[in-house]
């Protein structure tokens, strides 16, 4: 029997349902594959995580939930859409058992429609992550970054990483990452994602955005930039992710994107 493919996420308990949902289309578009679920938290109450465990277990996949001190978060930016939570996986090295060698961290606001076991297998050796960068159509933020960081390297994604966690546990110190939260304190606009950025940047293996990360408010991008060739045949034949990145997210009403309706085939399927 295959190895189980590891799998992390760091939430509040304000994400169970959409980190279900996320689940459930893993679960279905990679039948062949066991999943070990990683969720790093600071204060799920047990009878949640009871049920979470319970709907993993269901699916023939296990859970094993970690919960951590946020105190040390307590100074760090957050703001509502951007709780502490987001920081934990910048600390996974730390964090998650020294038997581990690598994990494939995951926002829960996404939706897997293929498998992810190339992803899984991508080749990570002198990299401390693998991850996309979102340049859309005419790549204005990146520049923008680069100045406000001082980055020599593409802006990338943090909603998908695969992690090196071997080399996490070398690298990634706290020190250093409050040491960058309060240089960059009043220019952090995805705070945690600025971090990882402006301090394990040279570490990232890019991988396309369209196959791992695909951004679903950015369609006409992808198939204006493609010339074509990305319509939805071939985002449903060869995306893995699509991210829901910023707002509204799928599961509120304003959202409407051509994407809505797929998440919601799967978010649907708890209410029956």
């Amino acid at each position: 029997m295959n190895e189980p493919i590891d799998l992390l996420f760091t939430l509040n308990e304000g994400y169970l349902h959409p980190l279900k949902v996320a689940f459930l289309s893993i679960h279905h578009n990679n039948p062949k594959t066991t999943f070990r679920l990683w969720l790093i938290h600071e204060q799920i109450p047990e009878t949640n995580l009871q049920d979470l465990t319970s709907f993993v277990e269901s699916l023939g996949h296990t859970l094993q939930a970690i919960q951590v001190d946020g105190s040390v978060w307590s100074s760090a930016p957050t703001v509502a859409r951007y709780p502490k939570e987001m920081y934990f996986r910048l600390l996974a090295g730390e964090i998650l058992p020294t038997t581990l060698t690598k994990v494939l961290y995951l926002d829960p606001d996404i939706l897997v429609i293929n498998s992810l076991t190339e992803l899984w297998e991508t080749p990570l050796d002198s990299f401390m992550f693998a991850a996309c960068t979102h340049t859309g159509l005419v790549d204005v933020a990146t520049p923008l970054n680069k100045v406000r960081l001082d980055l020599e390297h593409g802006y990338y994604n943090s909603g998908v990483l695969l992690m090196n966690l071997t080399m996490m546990r070398d690298k990634v110190h706290w020190a250093d990452i409050s040491a960058s939260l309060e240089k960059y304190e009043n220019h952090l606009i995805l705070p945690d994602q600025d971090v990882l950025n402006y301090l394990y940047g040279k570490y990232i293996l890019e991988v396309p955005e369209e196959q791992w990360n695909y951004d679903a408010r950015m369609y006409a991008s992808y198939f204006t930039r493609s010339l074509g060739k990305h319509d939805i045949h071939w985002v449903m034949k060869h995306t893995a992710i699509l991210h829901f990145c910023g707002r509204p997210k799928p599961w509120d009403k304003k959202n409407d994107t051509r994407f809505t309706a797929l998440y919601l085939s799967y978010s649907n399927l708890f209410d029956q």
